[in-house]
């Protein structure tokens, strides 16, 4: 693996794009956001608030041509999905500040929901060029899913999330567990096709699942190609030993099997829900999937050449905390 690696300057412009309807405290989140940037020599930010009719992409955009050289984040996985396909190809770098209840690509950093954390990682101004993925003219960071996961997705409240929190996926997997298995055809770069009986297929780019579990253990955000879980478990005791083995990170794990590749193609016997980063997106009968390697510059704590990003990001938050005096959850 060849990780690139870079810096912000020491007082870049930057801008900060905000899902309002993710806050609860907007002066508090504006007024730490602010003061925590001037203190450190940064000018103050510019803020952008989405919308429903444009969760991010515009704002983001704006946000680049009002001249900002980091873009930090604030919102759900779909306002963070919405700075990804803004940003792809750009020289301005992501920052995230976790908001929501979902944050996938937060939980693959190991940034969770604590705004200070988010904070001290862009003030380093360690910087790491990741891949993005491509589905229909979007781009994630994360992963792209059908099937299961979506269905998943679909059945967890955003109320359950907000209150009892990643363990709220749980109670809406459970909902699918004996659903009807798909028929997917699958072809990577061009190859044979493979055909299977699948309950969710899933084109990631790094490992991470909500609640931190570990589904794809070799997964790589920056070595140009995204790696294809096959989930094919068809009874409850299937499942068990599925869940089972991802909690233990064994080798081989049952109802399991993992592809890698450039462009994945999927093609479903029928319409299926579909995800990208955590947040719905229409059904649909096809995952056509592409990568666009070293698309996107997110800040990353230093050294910043760990392949588990949270490794890192750790070591951040708690330096932060003895910088600060505070104590910061991750």
């Amino acid at each position: 693996m060849t990780v690139t690696t870079s810096h912000t300057n020491r007082a870049p412009r930057s801008a900060v794009v905000v899902n309002p309807s993710k806050i609860d405290n907007w002066d508090g989140l504006r007024s730490t956001v602010d003061g925590t940037l001037i203190r450190a020599g940064w000018p103050a930010p510019r803020w952008f608030e989405t919308t429903e009719d444009d969760p991010g992409i515009g704002q983001t955009h704006a946000a680049v041509e009002s001249g900002a050289e980091v873009v930090f984040v604030c919102g759900g996985d779909g306002t963070v999905m919405s700075a990804v396909s803004a940003l792809a190809g750009t020289e301005v770098s992501l920052a995230v500040l976790p908001a929501g209840t979902g944050n996938l690509l937060a939980a693959n950093l190991g940034l969770s929901t604590d705004l200070a954390t988010g904070l001290a990682v862009a003030l380093e101004g360690g910087l790491r060029r990741l891949d993005v993925g491509t589905l229909d003219g979007r781009h994630f960071a994360v992963m792209a899913g059908m099937g299961f996961d979506a269905h998943m997705l679909d059945a967890t409240s955003d109320t359950a999330k907000k209150h009892i929190g990643w363990p709220a996926y749980v109670l809406g997997a459970m909902r699918h567990l004996k659903d009807r298995p798909m028929r997917v055809t699958i072809r990577i770069d061009g190859g044979t096709p493979m055909r299977r009986r699948a309950r969710s297929v899933l084109v990631a780019n790094v490992g991470r699942l909500q609640g931190g579990l570990r589904l794809l253990s070799e997964a790589q955000p920056d070595d140009g190609v995204l790696d294809v879980a096959v989930l094919t478990p068809n009874t409850l005791r299937t499942w068990l030993a599925l869940g089972w083995g991802l909690l233990r990170r064994t080798d081989r794990v049952p109802a399991l099997e993992v592809f890698r590749g450039s462009r994945i193609e999927v093609l479903s016997n029928r319409p299926q829900p579909r995800q990208l980063d955590g947040d719905l997106i229409e059904s649909g009968d096809r995952l056509i999937v592409e990568v666009i390697p070293q698309a996107l510059w997110l800040c990353v704590p230093e050294p910043a050449d760990h392949p588990d990003l949270s490794i890192d990001a750790d070591r951040a938050g708690a330096a932060v905390a003895r910088s600060s005096g505070t104590t910061v959850t991750s």
